[in-house]
């Protein structure tokens, strides 16, 4: 992880089509482009690649998010709950369209805890939205259970997991709109994008129209198009599109890299006494773009990552005080410190779910430890990066054990 690891020849030649015919824009100016059309491309290549009816391709993984809320007619009032370790984007969609963010619980897949999501639901409650972090996958089986029987929307935030799998079924395609992000450290990239995935023929239309200012995309003038709907400058351009192309070309050779090079490292700290590893609900399924583990007190976990990130050992990342993925460093969040304002209910909603406690949260995430998997690793290179962190893990264990 991630995909612009292995930028080169294919993604210039797709790049290079676009450059040559000048025209940047996925929509309009038909005849110059020389039947050049990387969007719709794209978007048909993640439905063939992925299983799913319908793709709209947007300019972010937010865009995606919003866009998909939108469609499925989340609004004002409405409550989404989401996970309390997720990107900032998260609840920034949410927010966008008027919507209650309402964090729960995770357990120790780091996604959505079910039990915690069924306590959560209000008469308010609109959507369940898990996040499949690091790679790997929500309990879907009982979210989709969860959704069945309180007749609430599922929207899969995959934005960190293109590829993985659960049962068979591709992340993004289970629920009913799942989203990409397709940024610059995504498992695949367009350097900027992202996408809605459904196999409702009208939540996609409606996305469609949405993200392109309402148009309807229904004639061959572009200016003579009827507006249904509001909508909003979402698109993706032609060049953007054209990079991601010839990366969901390439997703399986990424996928392969990163579960060799993520179970080697998995294969060596499984040895280490007192590390346990994040629970995956379907591990045939997982990326491997990160692997997941958790040492026994927060002390420990502390000490580990700082002596790894003090001996060269990079890409270990510490979630509990990082202020982008965990609720507990979003502050300005919990403080209402937003430039738009708010109506008075959403803001007295926000707040109030925000400023909650969460120490079941707080109990997984401060013991926990996500290492990323390069592309760039040789075998050699990923067995000594997992020698050098079994070192250090077994001897931070070993040292608290000694002092207890």
């Amino acid at each position: 992880m991630p995909g612009y690891e292995l930028f080169g020849a294919q993604e210039r030649k797709e790049v290079n089509d676009v450059l040559e015919t000048g025209i940047l824009m996925r929509y309009g100016f038909d005849g110059p482009r020389k039947g050049i059309w990387k969007a719709k491309e794209l978007e048909q290549e993640i439905c063939n690649t992925f299983g799913s009816g319908y793709a709209q391709l947007v300019s972010s993984g937010t865009a995606a998010l919003t866009t998909a809320m939108a469609a499925l007619g989340i609004g004002a009032g409405d409550e989404i709950i989401m996970p309390t370790f997720t990107f900032v984007a998260s609840f920034e969609a949410v927010l966008s369209v008027g919507a209650i963010p309402v964090p729960v619980d995770i357990d120790e897949t780091l996604t959505l805890d079910p039990e915690a999501v069924e306590r959560a639901i209000t008469p308010k409650t609109k959507a369940i939205m898990p996040v499949h972090m690091c790679g790997s996958m929500a309990q879907m089986d009982e979210l989709k259970a969860i959704c069945e029987k309180y007749k609430l929307f599922l929207l899969e935030d995959a934005c960190q997991a293109i590829g993985a799998t659960y049962k068979g079924k591709r992340l993004g395609t289970i629920g009913d709109a799942g989203t990409f992000s397709l940024d610059f450290v995504k498992i695949i990239t367009c350097a900027e994008g992202g996408a809605v995935l459904t196999n409702n023929k009208e939540i996609f239309e409606k996305c469609d129209q949405y993200s392109d200012h309402g148009h309807d995309h229904m004639g061959k003038d572009r200016g003579a198009d009827l507006h249904p709907y509001l909508g909003y400058n979402y698109r993706i351009s032609e060049l953007h599109a054209a990079v991601g192309l010839a990366q969901v070309r390439r997703l399986g050779e990424f996928l392969a890299i990163q579960r060799r090079n993520h179970d080697i490292v998995y294969n060596t700290l499984k040895n280490v006494e007192g590390l346990t590893f994040r629970v995956i609900p379907d591990p045939a399924g997982n990326t491997g773009s990160f692997l997941s583990f958790f040492l026994p007190t927060e002390e420990m976990a502390r000490e580990a990552v700082a002596e790894m990130g003090a001996t060269g050992i990079g890409g270990n990342f510490y979630w509990y005080d990082n202020n982008w993925h965990y609720i507990r460093k979003w502050q300005h969040l919990q403080s209402g410190s937003w430039m738009n304002k708010f109506y008075e209910e959403q803001k007295k909603q926000v707040l109030h779910y925000a400023n909650q406690a969460f120490p079941a949260s707080d109990a997984i995430i401060s013991r926990c430890i996500s290492s990323l998997t390069s592309l760039l690793w040789t075998e050699e290179q990923a067995q000594e990066r997992a020698d050098r962190m079994a070192a250090i893990l077994t001897r931070v264990i070993a040292k608290a054990a000694t002092t207890a």
